[in-house]
């Protein structure tokens, strides 16, 4: 079955492709998915990404912000891309920052130096 032609449906389109998300037909609505409802109706279902691949659409968004991948990154830029992935949650998932290190062509170390150093300048600012 296909998506509806409807303007909720067309808002909703950026949004998942940001998140890594998709929007289902009405009828293909599996456990997990967010019903979107307009008029107290059932229109489509929004599906979330799995978390699997969370480290890569946030590495991806970073390397779109930054406009190179991590690997052809200099070493300030590679920073950057250090606080932008920590403000974003990056660290927070299980073995991210051996996995980021292996994208930047450095070794985990140098990722929690750049960590150290990035959240030392955060809380010594007022």
């Amino acid at each position: 079955m296909t998506l509806p032609n409807h303007p909720v449906l067309e808002a909703l389109a950026p949004i998942a492709k940001a998140v890594g998300g998709e929007i289902v037909p009405k009828s293909d609505i599996a456990s997990g998915d967010v019903p979107v409802q307009w008029d107290g109706t059932t229109i489509a279902g929004f599906r979330l990404a799995p978390m699997q691949t969370a480290l890569d659409r946030l590495v991806a968004s970073v390397e779109n912000e930054l406009g190179s991948k991590l690997a052809a990154l200099d070493r300030v830029e590679k920073q950057v891309a250090v606080r932008l992935l920590d403000e974003k949650g990056a660290f927070l998932l299980r073995k991210s920052i051996e996995d980021v290190a292996d994208q930047m062509g450095v070794s985990r170390i140098t990722i929690y130096n750049y960590l150290n150093t990035v959240r030392e300048t955060a809380s010594s600012k007022p």
